[in-house]
């Protein structure tokens, strides 16, 4: 992969000011890694959104079929979603004017995450909010 990631310095800045993460493909399912790291997430005190459609809640919180319907202020939207997916979020987040977009280990979309980063998006891509958070800050 030949996409710069922000440095620990960066990431760092980023996750102090980030209070709320939207976290697209949230799964209701405790055993899945995005149910897990929103968990762990909630618990370094982040608001966590769901967004995924055909969902009430997740972790307490209401849940919403896209970024658009969220009525409150996203400081972060956190992608777990498959690769193919990636141009029509990062689509939605530049038409909503979101500031960062962080898009997990294992997913890589060099196109849509420098067409972000072009946009003046925070971009994160391939690495996991979890374990960089905890590198960083434990």
């Amino acid at each position: 992969m030949t996409f710069p990631n922000p440095t620990d310095d960066e990431l760092r800045a980023l996750l102090k000011g980030v209070k709320t993460i939207a976290v697209v493909g949230l799964s209701p399912k405790p055993g899945r890694p995005s149910h897990t790291v929103a968990r762990a997430l909630q618990g370094f005190g982040y608001r966590i959104i769901p967004v995924r459609p055909a969902v009430d809640s997740v972790l307490g919180e209401k849940a919403y079929a896209s970024l658009a319907e969220v009525p409150d202020t996203i400081d972060l939207v956190d992608v777990f979603r498959a690769a193919e997916h990636i141009p029509a979020v990062v689509a939605e987040c530049l038409a909503l004017n979101l500031p960062a977009i962080w898009i997990q280990e294992g997913i890589v979309h060099e196109a849509a995450a420098e067409k972000a980063r072009a946009a003046g998006m925070t971009v994160v891509m391939d690495r996991c909010i979890l374990k960089d958070y905890v590198a960083l800050f434990t």
